[in-house]
């Protein structure tokens, strides 16, 4: 019998590419293709927006790194295909955008159990009897209508921005320079560095800038790991430069000391000719971006690849309405996986279709499949999302560790991350021990 796994993101390609693994018949379904999103440019499989979204790749010292070690312990294709498009980021792990959807698309597609179907599906077919909804922040109107009315609960969302892309020559290198912050990775990223007058008059004009009005959309939150840069000015002139803005571990080799403050660019893909505005996503206008963001010294002639821009996300009450293995309680065929589970960030969406393929394969072979241990960052984010969170207040959440169980009393504060990795690479490892010995159900 097939699986059915709807939406080709990065959840939806985990979770498919899991299930194919363990022999398993998949049709991926994805509408792009058909028909596009406000946000996505392509047709290709697990596109993204951000070169930098895998984040820090420091598993002693970040628990998103942890997580990426914990998914390439469990074959991650999502990993493989991120470590295999690694651009220069200093601890990050940023990717060449294409060359990371490339090969994701490319591997499915070439997989004899892995199916690719283009189309929309409004509501699964009465017939399937294993779905995995996948379809992330931009679920489209009939499919999250069909959940809506599945679950009685209305949809929760807020707005996700995305940052401008500038072409690398327009970068001017007698103003800007080359370093990471307290050389930390090299000279991974361009620095634009302003005087407190430059940044008065940018945080001024950026005030003042128009943006886009969303109408209907206008009341819906903003996520906090997301926030556009005009929103985060509008908290007070100071609030850039202890920001995106913040000028600390750079040195400005024309002067010597610090800025006061800078703004940083990320490589955007591998060959370097494409940079991304680090903290800049934005709903301004276009020509508003051009205008506003040229007063940045360094990119007075800057040529933008790609401008900021806004759309909605979506996402469910998981708590009360999925279970420990991410099924729908009241339609247990189908799972949730990805973002609209209400993880945030595409490695934990990527983990939760990891996680829902693993559990969909057994519930197949008929074998019992326990959660991770709530120790390790796939357990400590799957709890969050099916039981740990308030239902009232759930908002989507990075991975991070104090989403984990406590550290024992007297544990030392300085070495606290350290040990939140030491306990979950054990739980880890004994978790794999159990469930690759694990009895039929």
């Amino acid at each position: 019998m097939t699986v059915h796994v709807i939406g080709g993101g990065l959840a939806g390609s985990e979770a498919a590419w899991q299930l194919a693994n363990r022999g398993h018949e998949v049709i991926l379904h994805e509408m792009r293709g058909v028909k596009s999103t406000p946000a996505h440019q392509t047709d290709r499989l697990a596109e993204l927006v951000c070169s930098n979204s895998f984040r820090s790749d420091d598993a002693e010292a970040n628990a998103v790194g942890l997580l990426h070690e914990e998914m390439r312990a469990l074959g991650s294709l999502i990993m493989a295909a991120a470590d295999g498009a690694r651009v220069p980021a200093g601890s990050a792990l940023a990717v060449d955008r294409e060359a990371f959807s490339a090969t994701v698309t490319a591997r499915l597609l070439a997989h004899p159990r892995v199916r690719l179907v283009r189309e929309e599906v409004e509501r699964p077919d009465p017939a399937w009897r294993h779905i995995i909804i996948a379809t992330g922040p931009l679920t489209s109107e009939p499919l999250a209508r069909h959940l809506q009315g599945l679950t009685g609960e209305a949809h929760l969302a807020f707005f996700d921005a995305i940052a401008p892309i500038v072409h690398a020559e327009s970068i001017d290198s007698s103003i800007a320079w080359r370093q990471s912050r307290y050389d930390r990775g090299g000279d991974d990223y361009w620095n634009c560095p302003l005087d407190e007058a430059q940044y008065r008059a940018f945080v001024a004009a950026l005030l003042e800038a128009e943006t886009t009005s969303f109408r209907a959309w206008e009341h819906i939150p903003y996520f906090e790991g997301c926030m556009p840069i005009e929103v985060m000015a509008a908290r007070g002139p100071e609030t850039l430069r202890f920001g995106p803005m913040k000028p600390v571990g750079l040195r400005d080799p024309r002067t010597g000391r610090r800025p006061y403050a800078v703004v940083q660019l990320r490589q955007d893909n591998a060959s370097g000719t494409l940079w991304n505005m680090v903290g800049f996503q934005t709903k301004l206008r276009h020509a508003e971006q051009v205008r506003v963001f040229r007063m940045i010294p360094g990119l007075e002639r800057a040529r933008f690849a790609r401008l900021g821009g806004l759309h909605r996300n979506s996402f469910i009450r998981s708590p009360v309405l999925l279970d420990t293995t991410l099924r729908l309680r009241r339609d247990p065929r189908l799972r949730l996986a990805g973002q609209i589970t209400g993880c945030e960030g595409y490695v934990e969406s990527a983990a939760i279709g990891l996680l829902a393929g693993r559990f969909t394969a057994a519930e197949r072979e008929g074998l019992a499949l326990p959660p991770p241990p709530p120790e390790t960052a796939l357990g400590a984010l799957l709890a969050h999302i099916t039981a740990a969170a308030n239902p009232e207040t759930f908002q989507p959440m990075n991975v991070n560790f104090g989403l984990f169980p406590p550290l024992p009393a007297g544990a030392r504060r300085e070495g606290r991350k350290q040990a939140f990795t030491d306990r979950a690479r054990r739980a880890l490892a004994a978790w794999r021990t159990r469930i690759e010995a694990r009895p039929a159900a």
